[in-house]
């Protein structure tokens, strides 16, 4: 081996090493522990259980609920969070007085933690002084206060809504890079052949920022199917679980229930789930030709 190619085996060791530390080990260890009965308050019984973790999960009245508002968290925030986001960036790609203080409000909040975020909503969503049900009564959309929190049926749109601001800002800043690189001469073109603004956004502006919506959209489900911060923010899961997602679930049977064996079944769920997503999104999308005019 020569000295060039020692140096750099020798450069990447300690980050291998860190992620064997923290990633892949821990990773592993969680697979372990999801096929056995590894409660923190209750250690002299760790034992391997095989799959009744998962069974019992699937039983639990309590997952299935937390199964399907994923999906309605997902969905939903995603759907949202890419239609707003790509109206921003067509807005922002042009250029106007103001528009870079514009920018940095729009992107503002990518800079803020999902659980801050949470906590700002959590304050305005409040039924007694939230700014949401005062703005609501002074305009006359309402008679009497919405507990937006409290309530089942709100409770669920409300932290979409928040996670929904939360996340336009992440599209908004990769498609508006997308867009500033489609080449002008390519919009000059369908100009000289009669095109109007949405024939020249769907035959080429679109097409062109393809790989770009694939990659975000695929990126950001991922990281709302995963993320519980806004919702640990804003109801902790509540009222009675029913803005509860998988992950905040596990994080639940963590913190409360010690149950370290259920949390970690949950977890290897959400692998599962996040890699058939994936493949199905990718092969229903046709990522590898994606882009080709």
């Amino acid at each position: 081996m020569s000295k060039q190619r020692k140096y750099i085996v020798l450069s990447l060791l300690p980050a291998l090493a860190l992620l064997l530390a923290f990633t892949f080990y821990p990773f592993m260890q969680g697979v372990v522990m999801a096929f056995q009965n590894y409660v923190l308050f209750d250690l002299t019984n760790v034992q391997f259980i095989g799959l009744q973790n998962f069974e019992t999960a699937f039983r639990d009245a309590k997952f299935l609920a937390a199964l399907e508002n994923s999906a309605y968290w997902v969905f939903f925030s995603l759907v949202l969070q890419f239609l707003i986001g790509l109206s921003l960036a067509l807005v922002l790609r042009k250029s106007f007085r103001g528009r870079g203080v514009y920018q940095g409000f729009v992107f503002y909040s990518w800079a803020l933690s999902g659980f801050l975020i949470g906590l700002i909503w959590k304050w305005m969503f409040n039924s007694q002084i939230g700014v949401i049900n005062d703005l609501l009564l002074r305009t006359g959309l309402i008679e009497t206060r919405i507990g937006f929190l409290s309530d089942p049926k709100w409770a669920m749109t409300s932290v979409i809504i928040a996670n929904v601001w939360y996340g336009v800002a992440f599209f908004a800043i990769m498609l508006l890079a997308a867009l500033q690189s489609v080449p002008a001469d390519l919009y000059e073109a369908a100009e000289m052949d009669g095109a109007g603004g949405l024939r020249k956004f769907f035959n080429v502006t679109f097409p062109y920022i393809l790989p770009t919506v694939i990659a975000t959209t695929l990126l950001r489900a991922i990281w709302i199917f995963n993320d519980p911060s806004i919702i640990y923010g804003l109801t902790n899961g509540g009222p009675a679980g029913t803005t509860h997602i998988l992950s905040s679930l596990m994080l639940e049977k963590i913190i409360y229930g010690g149950d370290y064996g259920m949390a970690s079944a949950i977890g290897v769920i959400m692998i599962l789930i996040l890699m058939l997503y994936t493949v199905f999104y990718l092969l229903a999308t046709k990522s590898e030709k994606a882009g080709d005019f």
